[in-house]
């Protein structure tokens, strides 16, 4: 490499170190700060395993009022949604859209003052579950309508008057998305460049900009829209009417899966919003962002329960049915052994998600992690039973449901479910940042306590006052981790589940002890060592799904539930599997190709596998040449 590519490439590195540290600025300002309720994960990361603050599992309510709708919702998913014909036309039925409209669905979470139904996160996230057995457009289309539209900031952070001014429209059906990302803006806020600017008369703003993949923008009539000052930089959030003059929708977005999902880019040129139609205070989108999340990433977790629920019920019944060498083919051990995992996990993951949403009702308690935590496991999980399922069912799996009832089988469509279900990773925050947010909130007692002694931009007189502070806080805080008892007889009184609540215990401190190891080792570089950072979150996930399972069968016990035993048979199979993941990921905690692996992903950055990548193959630049003839035609609005 040359001498001025190498000044190139320092004077790049540079200017992308600056925007990171802006990046994480930004961040650091707009993150809830402190923990004024417990939670069980926090708790768990410091090596305090606080079985109590989930164990008794948290009882619901049997509404009867809850009850009738949801009866009747199940009713019309058998009735009027037809998951094949949505898939194959790519558009919601307009008399689905009604019908949701009509029996109150886009106002389940709006409170009863406001036109809403006013269901509890946990009798939502039900309704989502069901949904996630049925069909993902319409998933989509609810969910992004309340998990993170208009109705969830608005009940947080809105006033009186932008309540009564918009909640009732969104109870009655009017449709609303959340317009975050950018073209060039992901996970990073701090990089937008929609900006909104304060008229000289200080009554309104003047919105300029363009959103990408907002959900349900073909269909909406209001957006939640995340701005940035263009002098201050700081982030602020808008309701804004999409028959504003200046809102277009650009250009409608397909993909993979979800067909039918009303997807758009929306430009605003010169739209004119309301001081009063501003969310909270300037600066403060960000924070309304995250918070937002915190609840509205509970309804992926309940969907996915649906949908390995579903898959469960397909290849019980296949694995029965087909026979090969003489044996159905669940009695081969090959299939019985995952038959044996699905199942297992499929009863954690409804755990997980019953957990952390009746966790959200109960009051008094901080999910921001378990909500992150059930979105990131049960996504994943959800989609390695999706996997599964598509594997057993084979062929049949991989061909089309309308194919399958064409040829007389049944239309069970696991290539539809495998298309529809894999946006869950992303969705809402991939599973790349769902590991970086938990990491980060699972540290913060470690960063308050000794985070100034790490920094190298702290003085001297900072380090030297961190430093007494930290050696009093961890001469009583490292030995505990060590010397706490974590063998019988401790959970005697939870039978076959005591070991493995001895073992959870265990491991919560072992984990304490290797973040903080990890942290002393790698200092201000910690937030780089990304494999190490995730292993160290899979571990406490795997806990949590533990400790879930385990509460929840408890509480079948204790409640004298019939089916308990078969239960707690899942629940043992779930943990040994959880307990061999754990082991696994604590080895290669600190036995790993962690640096090799970087070091060849920077030869294959600056091309050194150029040779290899296009041997026998077409460039992707035949491809890359399409946007330049295209350009102007890409523009051009398509019909929504």
């Amino acid at each position: 490499m040359s001498e001025e590519v190498k000044n190139e490439v320092s004077v790049a590195n540079s200017a992308a170190n600056e925007e990171e540290r802006q990046a994480l600025k930004v961040a650091e300002a707009s993150r809830e700060k402190d923990w004024k309720h417990p939670s069980f994960l926090k708790e768990l990361f410091l090596g305090n395993f606080r079985f109590d603050l989930i164990d008794p599992f948290p009882e619901v309510e049997e509404r009867p009022e809850f009850m009738e709708f949801y009866n009747k919702f199940k009713s019309f998913m058998i009735e009027k949604v037809n998951s094949m014909e949505i898939d194959r036309t790519g558009e919601y039925p307009q008399e689905v859209i009604d019908g949701l409209a009509e029996m109150g669905a886009f106002g389940m979470k709006i409170p009863k003052k406001y036109g809403g139904l006013g269901f509890t996160q946990a009798e939502y996230d039900r309704v989502m579950k069901l949904l996630g057995s049925v069909d993902g457009n319409v998933t989509a289309l609810l969910s992004a309508h309340q998990s993170i539209g208009v109705p969830s900031p608005l009940k947080t952070f809105g006033t009186e008057e932008q309540k009564e001014l918009f909640l009732p429209r969104c109870a009655k059906g009017a449709i609303s998305a959340f317009a975050l990302t950018e073209a060039q803006v992901g996970s990073d806020p701090s990089s937008l460049k929609t900006t909104a600017t304060l008229t000289p008369e200080g009554d309104a703003y003047i919105i300029n900009g363009e959103k990408l993949w907002c959900t349900n923008g073909t269909l909406a009539e209001l957006l939640v829209v995340m701005t940035c000052d263009p002098e201050t930089k700081k982030i602020s959030t808008f309701i804004v009417d999409t028959k504003t003059e200046g809102v277009k929708v650009e250009r409608r977005c397909y993909f993979m899966g979800l067909k039918a999902l009303a997807n758009a880019v929306i430009s605003f040129t010169n739209v004119r919003v309301p001081v009063v139609n501003r969310v909270g205070k300037e600066g403060e989108g960000l924070k309304i962002a995250l918070v937002t999340l915190n609840t509205g990433r509970l309804a992926l977790p309940a969907t996915c329960s649906g949908t390995v629920k579903v898959c469960m019920e397909m290849v019980r019944k296949w694995s029965n049915e087909r026979v090969q060498w003489g044996f159905p083919v669940g009695k081969h051990e090959a299939i019985a052994h995952k038959l044996s995992d699905m199942a297992s996990t499929s009863l954690a993951m409804e755990s997980v998600s019953q957990l952390s949403s009746r966790l959200s009702d109960k009051g008094g308690y901080d999910i921001r992690l378990e909500a992150a935590a059930a979105k990131e496991w049960n996504t994943c999980r959800g989609w390695e039973i999706v996997d599964d399922t598509m594997q057993i069912r084979g062929g049949r799996g991989y061909e089309t449901a309308e194919s399958l009832l064409a040829r007389g089988e049944k239309p069970y469509g696991i290539e539809m479910i495998m298309r529809d279900s894999r946006i869950n990773r992303i969705f809402e925050g991939s599973s790349e940042i769902m590991h970086l947010f938990i990491a980060r909130e699972a540290l913060d007692k470690h960063l308050q306590v000794a985070g100034a002694l790490i920094d190298p931009k702290q003085s001297f007189g900072k380090k030297f006052t961190a430093f007494w502070g930290a050696a009093r806080f961890y001469s009583l805080w490292y030995p505990g981790k060590w010397l706490g008892w974590g063998y019988w007889p401790k959970y005697n009184g939870y039978g076959k589940m005591a070991r493995h609540l001895r073992f959870a215990e265990r491991a919560s401190r072992k984990l304490a002890r290797e973040m903080f190891h990890g942290m002393m080792l790698f200092g201000p570089k910690m937030s780089r060592k990304q494999g190490f950072l995730f292993r160290a979150v899979d571990i406490g996930l795997e806990l949590y799904a533990m400790s879930a399972t385990i509460s929840r069968v408890t509480q079948m016990k204790k409640k004298g539930s019939a089916d308990y035993k078969k239960a707690e048979t899942l629940a043992e199979m779930f943990c040994r599997n959880a307990r061999r993941k754990i082991r696994k990921l604590f080895h290669d905690l600190w036995h790993n190709d962690d640096k090799f692996k970087t070091a060849v992903s920077k030869g294959v950055l600056e091309g050194d596998h150029k040779w290899f990548e296009s041997e026998g193959v077409l460039s992707l630049e035949r491809l890359d040449s399409l946007v330049e003839t295209s350009e102007e035609k890409t523009r051009e609005p398509q019909a929504v």
